[in-house]
């Protein structure tokens, strides 16, 4: 089994990596993966990789990249030069990002990054909510499998629940995310939810590593952009 070098990848920002044996996943996650991506069974791992914290962003500024997604095709870009200096002899596929995802949230929770949130997006205790899954390939590499991350959920040790008070559209009040009255109320004129989310900003839960102000507008802009096409 080799080690992997992740220091190309640590310094872009994209922090967080994962390595799995295909074998050794839940059966019906790999038969899906088998199904969409590799019938041919060439691959024997699944390589997971995200970023936590700030730096990320300020790679892809840095990058000068324009696109539509810059994060995704600065993240692809960096993945694919990566991969070919550490394994030119390997081939591999990128399954995400794009439309036919696999469940990044098993993924994620398998690797012990995701605990469940009101916000149905995934906490963790040191980095909070300030993190996202950007790249999920498959290799045919050897690399040494990754022990999962040990921790807990810090939302139900949480007494003050101040996510869900600062929620301005009340979206949270049952204590889970109701996704029709938080389109709801992000479509109104006067929202205060159109470029930014209140309720996530608020948590205290890996606060400093929070995203910058241009990031956060970046990420909301485009989910807006998604309810007013589809709510």
């Amino acid at each position: 089994m080799r080690r992997r070098d992740c220091a190309a990848l640590d310094s872009a920002g994209l922090n967080l990596q994962a390595v799995f044996n295909l074998d050794e996943l839940p059966a019906q996650m790999v038969a899906e993966l088998r199904r969409r991506f590799d019938p041919g069974a060439r691959f024997r791992q699944l390589i997971l990789i995200g970023h936590a914290g700030k730096t990320l962003w300020a790679s892809v500024r840095a990058s000068g990249i324009a696109s539509e997604n810059p994060i995704d095709d600065f993240s692809v870009r960096t993945v694919g030069q990566w991969f070919a200096q550490q394994f030119a002899d390997n081939c591999r596929e990128i399954v995400y990002p794009g439309s036919n995802a696999p469940d990044l949230q098993a993924l994620g929770k398998i690797a012990g990054w995701h605990h469940a949130s009101p916000l149905r997006i995934g906490i963790g205790a040191t980095w909070g909510t300030w993190y996202a899954y950007r790249v999920v390939l498959l290799a045919d590499t050897e690399l040494e499998p990754s022990q999962p991350i040990e921790s807990e959920s810090p939302c139900p040790g949480c007494r003050h629940k101040i996510c869900i008070a600062s929620c301005p559209g009340s979206a949270l009040a049952a204590g889970d995310l109701d996704l029709g009255k938080c389109a709801a109320y992000r479509k109104q004129a006067d929202s205060s939810c159109k470029a930014t989310c209140p309720a996530r900003v608020s948590c205290p839960v890996g606060s400093a590593h929070r995203y910058c102000d241009e990031q956060i507008r970046h990420a909301y802009s485009i989910s807006m952009k998604s309810i007013e096409r589809h709510c």
